[in-house]
């Protein structure tokens, strides 16, 4: 087995890393991360830690199940972290790990940028539509 340079070796680890091939790791983050849920359950810990109910209650119309599977895709991958209090009931609180917050700001200017601009998105999408009649 042939010793690689410097070089090659940073080639290497880039042509690993390369997002747009369906194989790369990274490639699987972003598609995770691209998830509307994701995104909202980020953007609502961005403001701070929250019980579970009150994520819930927050982020209108994702099912129990749905959260449940979010929160603990997002512990996994080490962006969340989950505090278990035991008291009657239980009480569980998520928060934002560092690389978690590291990710926040990013999907709250993209949810801020979405709310921003809808108007326009949906002013697009009404003339496309016009002109593309289906």
């Amino acid at each position: 087995m042939a010793t690689k340079t410097a070089a090659q070796r940073r080639e290497q680890a880039r042509i690993d890393y390369d997002a747009f091939l369906r194989s790369c790791p990274s490639h699987q983050l972003l598609g995770r991360l691209s998830d509307k849920w994701v995104s909202l359950v980020i953007a609502a810990l961005s403001t701070g830690p929250e019980r579970y109910s009150d994520l819930g209650r927050r982020i209108p119309g994702v099912s129990p199940k749905m959260l449940t599977q979010t929160v603990r895709t997002l512990e996994r991958d080490g962006i969340v972290s989950r505090t278990v209090t035991p008291s009657v009931p239980v009480r569980v609180d998520y928060e934002l790990t560092p690389l978690g917050r590291s990710l926040a700001g990013l999907l709250t200017a993209v949810k801020d940028w979405a709310e921003t601009h809808f108007e326009e998105v949906r002013t697009a999408r009404e003339a496309y539509d016009r002109e593309n009649p289906a």
